[in-house]
Formats: structure tokens, sequence, C-alpha cells
């Protein structure tokens, strides 16, 4: 152990700090957890989920300055909510809840306050949690909680950092015995995943202690029981995925809203016919996670209590068939996807299903912004509106590609890429040299032959297949299909953006401002861009859209989905989402603020509809 002084005190930059530390420690260990992962389930997921879960966490701490450890907690808390994924990403989220409640209106803690924190976190845990099963997360929690408030009881004066080498070396205690406690660890020979996904994030804590930033990794990874064995799968020598339970689809579904009910109601709700069943509540969202036969069911429970933002439902009997075929030293899925950032999807619909994102770029003056990362939709819209000078855009070089390429292929044997039309950017010619460059990677790449939305659509839909258990070629193969009967139309306030990106003339761009003419413009089959007429005034536009998007909707379609689109017209999008409501009762419709990387081209008030009809073609055909 280093020298260092006695650490009295957290604030918000000293948390901020710690977690980041435990986010990278946790992400580390994503495929032996996933090796591991038989309980509940023998689905290989659990270090993917976990992944996920703090990637969601780090994304938000990165780029917050807040200095009251209060806020930095709570922060953590509603991110982990928001991106919690599986049986781990749920508890953890639940622990962080009760974790950040014990330092509301306080700035900073001592080591006491700190430690009933850990404890508040652990009771919060442990009430989630209908069935609790001993030889998990639980049992560490609690335990490792247990230990910091031991260390604390002499006072408020003590030494945070020995509290936490204590808990971690406690941690560590209670993970060795979780096969004393869950039978079907000791038969296939490994501790709890997500128990020790949870020691894998104290050692980085206390890695960062004793070496600071970078340093967690020099703490000892002793995580692991001495009856582990890494030359084997032990989700191969599983006779069935369901060690614990029976219900296939691992169901997870994000609802937000004002008045939601409380978490008793909904576990009553649901609790019929479910198994590992998790609700979490906190102010306008509502989170659920469990295991059922009738996935549909749930989510369309969970619509009447608010706006469904995300759900997904994968198949757990084909994630175990994928994961005991697998290497002994590599579980992954079979199938990943990944958009690029002009997709437009919904972050919490990227989230829910894992999908990976590689961001277009802005160059402005001499800086390269990526997209979605280093400007937010809501900061562009704002700039939009003020005027001046706007950058310029660019495809991600073929490096971005291969860095993204590699990182999606740790998680899945074969990535489905699906991208904007190569006949509107060079995003895909840039992809396509990328994936010349790693020939050892089984990477699809798809020409959406799409633009913003729309593409999300179908990378949602491809993502929901690969849940599903679809293969690769097939996935591709009805992403291809479904585009052929599916669109995408747009309008804009004014011609000026185009004009500047050389889309329309001067004089055209003059006359439509002097007659109100208001451009209706979409993609055709082949991903061209076609215009459907010009009208005069917001509400023609708005009727010809609506009117071309039900004509190209067969009237025997009965499965499709809306995308609403828009640049700082947020009214606009909510009134298009009801009249798509009432027309398309049950749809699911995704509203999406334009990206920059598109919203620089179209201008302030732009806005658009994109439909996608997964049924087999029927009478109807869609424009272009």
């Amino acid at each position: 152990m280093s020298d260092r002084s006695r650490i009295a005190y957290v604030d918000g930059p000293r948390l901020r700090r710690a977690l980041l530390a435990a986010c990278r420690r946790g992400r580390q260990c994503k495929s032996e957890l996933n090796r591991i992962n038989v309980f509940p389930v023998a689905d290989g997921d659990t270090g993917t989920n976990l992944s996920l879960t703090l990637e969601a966490i780090a994304d938000y701490l990165t780029g917050s300055r807040e200095r009251r450890v209060d806020r930095v907690a709570a922060s953590a808390a509603r991110s982990a909510l928001l991106g919690a994924r599986g049986n781990c990403g749920m508890m953890l989220s639940q622990f962080l809840l009760g974790f950040s409640g014990a330092f509301e209106g306080r700035s900073r803690v001592s080591p006491r306050q700190l430690a009933s924190a850990f404890a508040a976190g652990a009771r919060s845990l442990d009430a989630a949690v209908q069935n609790p099963v001993e030889g998990t997360i639980l049992t560490v929690v609690r335990e490792s909680a247990r230990r910091v408030v031991d260390e604390s009881a002499g006072g408020e004066s003590g030494d945070i950092a020995d509290a936490m080498s204590r808990m971690l070396e406690t941690a560590r205690e209670s993970l060795a015995r979780t096969p004393d406690l869950l039978p079907v660890l000791a038969e296939a020979g490994v501790v709890d995943a997500g128990a020790q996904g949870f020691v894998e994030m104290v050692e980085g804590v206390v890695g960062l202690i004793e070496e600071g930033d970078g340093g967690e990794e020099a703490v000892g990874a002793a995580a692991v029981g001495a009856d582990v064995h890494p030359g084997w799968s032990p989700i191969g020598a599983a006779e069935h995925p369901f060690t614990h339970g029976t219900k296939r689809y691992c169901t997870e579904i994000l609802v937000e809203g004002a008045g939601l009910p409380g978490e008793q109601t909904v576990r009553a709700a649901l609790s019929e016919g479910s198994e590992e069943l998790l609700v979490i509540r906190s102010e306008d969202i509502l989170k659920v996670h469990l295991h059922t036969d009738h996935p549909g069911d749930a989510v369309e429970y969970c619509g009447t209590l608010g706006k469904v933002v995300a759900h997904k439902a994968e198949d757990m009997l084909a994630q175990y068939e994928a994961a005991r075929d697998a290497r002994a030293d590599v579980v992954r899925r079979p199938v990943g996807i990944m958009v690029d950032s002009g997709s437009d999807l919904p972050d919490a619909v990227v989230r829910a299903h894992g999908i990976h994102m590689i961001p277009l770029l802005l160059i402005d003056g001499d800086r390269t912004l990526k997209d979605r990362i280093d400007v937010t939709a809501e900061e562009f819209h704002a700039r939009l509106e003020e005027g001046g000078p706007l950058p310029t855009t660019s495809q991600p070089p073929p490096g971005d590609f291969i860095a993204a390429f590699e990182r999606a292929s740790t998680e899945s044997e074969v990535v489905v890429a699906i991208l904007v039309a190569a006949s509107l950017s060079g995003v895909h010619r840039s992809a396509e040299n990328a994936g010349r460059l790693v020939p050892h990677l089984d990477v699809r790449l798809v020409d959406s032959r799409a633009a913003s939305i729309l593409i999300g659509l179908l990378a949602l839909k491809a993502a929901e297949l690969a849940e599903a258990g679809m293969s690769a070629d097939d996935i591709v193969a009805e992403v291809r299909r479904i585009r052929r009967q599916s669109g995408i139309l747009f309008t804009v306030r004014n011609l000026d953006r185009l004009i500047a990106s050389g889309r329309v003339s001067q004089f055209a761009g003059w006359l439509g401002g002097v007659l109100d003419l208001k451009p209706v413009l979409g993609l055709a089959g082949d991903g061209s861009v076609k215009a459907y007429g010009k009208v005069r005034g917001a509400r023609r536009a708005r009727r010809l859209i609506l009117d071309t998007v039900a004509e190209a909707i067969p009237p025997d379609a009965k499965k499709y989905r809306f995308g609403v689109i828009h640049a700082a017209a947020p009214e606009m999008a909510e009134a298009l989402r009801k009249e798509l409501a009432g027309r398309y009762p049950g749809a699911e419709i995704l509203i999406a603020p334009i990206t920059p990387v598109i919203a620089t081209h179209l201008g302030p008030g732009a806005w658009g509809i994109a439909y996608m009809v997964e049924d087999s073609p029927g009478t109807g055909s869609p424009p272009g």
C-alpha cells in the first residue's frame, strides 16, 4: 500500500472519481462475468449487462463538474436506473438509489455518514427483491456494507481509505462463500457473476485510493474463488438454461410520466406468471425487469401507466444455446447491432438494446466534434436558432470504424452495421474501407438507403430479431425487405440551410420565402432524395405528409411503427405523435430531436415522420 494521507470526508469530486474508477474496473471484467454466468439463467450476459449499466453511469459523470456529494450520488443513481440492464444492472441501480438517498442535503460526508449510505443501499436492495436468494450479489452487498458500518462505529473520526480496504476484504470473503450458499454455483465451480461484478467495482475504488487514477488495476484481482476453472465453460456444462425459474424472455421496460403508481402496485399487477420481478420507481421514472413467457402483456400494461420510452425482450433459451456453444474463455452474443449517430435513435432505446453507435463528425473551425457526444441535439438546436456560421459535417475516418468494430466484436460474434444511405454520405464507404483492414472480424454492412429515424427504426427491428435468436444473414435480409416498404418524409421552416448545403438554388429559396412555400421531401427506395411537392404554410405541409404516409401503408398492414423527428420544434413533434396515435391505435411511436450532423443541413423548425411496415407486402405500395 502506498503512503497517503487519511481520508476524512467525501465530497462531490471525490465521489465522482471513485464511481468512475468503479465503472472502469467493472467493465474490464465483462468477459469473465459472462463466462461464469450460470444463475439465475445460464445465458452468459451478466458481464455485458453490467458493463452497459456502468457505461450509462460513466457517460454522465465524465462531463459533470458538480461539487456537492448528494447531487453526484443522485445523478449516478438516476443514470444507472435509466441505463440498467439485466438483474445485475437493476440491483445496482436499486443499491445506488438507497445509497444516494442517505446523502440528501449534504455537500460532503464523513466516514460514518458514508457507512450509513452503504447500509441504506444494502437495505434498499434487500427490500426490492421479492424472493431473495443467498449466495448472490445480495449477500455480498449486505455483508460488505455491514463491515463498513462496524468500522465506523467509533464515531465521526476515521479513515475512509481503511474502511474501504476492510470492505473489500469482506466482499472478497463473502464472494468466495457464494458456492457454499448456492448449489448451482458449486456444481459449476464458479462464484456468482453479479456478486463478482460488485467486488470488482470495490476493487476499482480501493485501487484509486491506493495508487491514484489508473491504479485500480494494481489491486490484486483475487475476486474469484479458488474453485473457479478458467479453462472450461460452466455454461457449456449446464444441461439447461433455467437454473432458477422457467420463464423464457428477459423483459425490461422503461416508463416515464407524472403520477406513476408505486412499486408495490406495479409488482402486484405483474407478479402472476413472472419471475425475477424487479420494479424501481424514482420520481418520474419507472423501470421494470421480469422473466416471462408473455413480454407483450407486460409492455401493454406499462403503457397504461405512462409513456413507454424503451422496452426489450431477450430469448434466454437462444442466449443459452449461443453461450453453450461458445469457446470456454469467450461468451458473446451471436449478433450485435451498430448504427451511426445520424440514425436519431433515442438514447434510451440504444441503451435498452445494447446497440453500438459510432458518432458522425462536425468540423467547427479548428475543432472536430463527435455528434451526440461532444454536442447534444438540444445544444445544437439552440445554436441554430441564434444564427451565424455553422460547422461542416464529415464521416468518421476508417480508424474510428475499426475501433468501433473491435469494441462491438468484444460483445458479439457478428456485427450488423446499419448505416446512412450511401447515396447521401461517404459513411458507408469509410466503413467498407475499415472492414477490409480487419478481415478477422465478422462485420456485415447494410446500406439502409435511409436517413435519420428511419435508420433507427430499422436498427431497432434488427436488435429485436437478434434478441430473438435470428441469424445475422436472416437479419440482414429482413431489414432489407422491411426497408423496401418503409419511408421517411420531412419539411423545413425555411430553405436557408438547404441553400447553404447546396440542396436548392438561391432563387428558389427567395421565392419560397416570399410565398411561404414549404418543400416536402423524402427518400426514395434507393435512398435518393425525392420531392413530394411544395405547399403554402406549415399546416398544409403537415397534412400532405400525414396523408402521404397513410397512402403508403397497406390497408391490410397490422405491424408498423413510426418515428417523429424535429429540430427545435417539440410542440410540432408532440402534435404529430397525437395524430399518429389517433390514426394508428397501439402503434409504437419514437420521438427524437434531429441529431446535430443532420440538423445543420435542415435548420431550426425542420421536422419529419418515418414509417416502417413490418408485414409482408400487401396491396399498398410506399411512395418512391
